[in-house]
């Protein structure tokens, strides 16, 4: 088997701030390696299962530049850097099996949920064919359209939430409940990396349980966007067009690989800024 797991770092136990996931803040190298400790969980608990399998590990927050290399479960590889062309699921393939959400947190609009938001606070909202979507609804998509399951999430009580909305039968591991914003109820980090490591396991073992999530194109792709600047620059874009109201960009996209590239280029656009 070929196992992906995508880690992220809103959704670690114990991490609430975003002075925790930004590098120079408080606290962010502590988050590291709270961050490494909870993705080495999930590599036990996928070779528990599969002691054969082939996982390898997305670094998806920020920089995808923030799991400690040489702290990292060595039976694994690590993807790390960008840009890269799948972005948080770089690594995936025709031939990858399961992947798995680990550290995750909720889209933009929802809560209240720890550190919600959809990709960079330049963007407000994404929208395929109407459908609200975050990073979990793009990530999940993106591993069906390559056909692979999302099995297993974790992260606060909302994101595990929004992944069951979109994937029945994924399993999930609350590690924290949501108060707010930068306010949570978290389990002790060893309590939270027994519980992946256990259930990570299980999610592997019925991986062929879960169903695909599956969004056919053509797909029609909204994207609200915070900074109006980021609009004009994107409708530089052959395709691209602005919709009523000023901050949204609108374009069709023939299938899930194409929006997910596009909803990159136009996050990566937004740290442009006038002359």
């Amino acid at each position: 088997m070929k196992i992906l797991i995508s880690a992220d770092l809103e959704g670690v136990s114990g991490i609430v701030h975003p002075s925790e996931t930004n590098p120079g803040g408080y606290d962010y190298e502590r988050s590291r390696a709270l961050m490494t400790a909870e993705v080495n969980a999930a590599v036990a608990g996928v070779l528990e299962a599969v002691p054969g399998a082939e996982v390898l590990v997305a670094d998806a927050h920020g920089p995808f530049r923030n799991l400690l290399p040489e702290e990292l479960d060595r039976r694994a590889r690590l993807v790390r850097g960008k840009p890269r062309p799948l972005g948080m699921l770089a690594g995936l393939d025709d031939d990858t099996d399961a992947v798995l959400f680990v550290g995750y947190h909720a889209r933009s609009g929802a809560g209240p949920a720890v550190l919600a938001h959809t990709i960079s606070d330049a963007v407000l909202d994404v929208r395929l064919d109407g459908r609200p979507v975050g990073e979990i609804g793009l990530n999940a998509a993106l591993a069906g359209f390559h056909g692979a399951p999302v099995v297993l999430i974790s992260g606060d009580d909302v994101a595990c939430a929004e992944l069951l909305e979109l994937v029945p039968g994924a399993a999930t591991v609350a590690v924290k409940q949501a108060l707010g914003q930068a306010a949570a109820i978290a389990l002790h980090p060893d309590e939270a990396r027994e519980r992946l490591h256990r259930i990570a396991a299980k999610a592997i073992r019925r991986h062929d349980q879960v169903p695909l999530l599956i969004m056919p194109g053509p797909l029609k792709v909204e994207v609200d966007l915070y900074g109006p600047y980021t609009v004009d620059v994107a409708t530089l874009i052959p395709g691209v067009s602005r919709a009523p109201g000023g901050r949204t960009v609108t374009f069709t996209a023939e299938d899930v690989a194409q929006a997910y590239r596009l909803v990159q280029l136009l996050t990566q656009l937004a740290q442009i800024k006038p002359n």
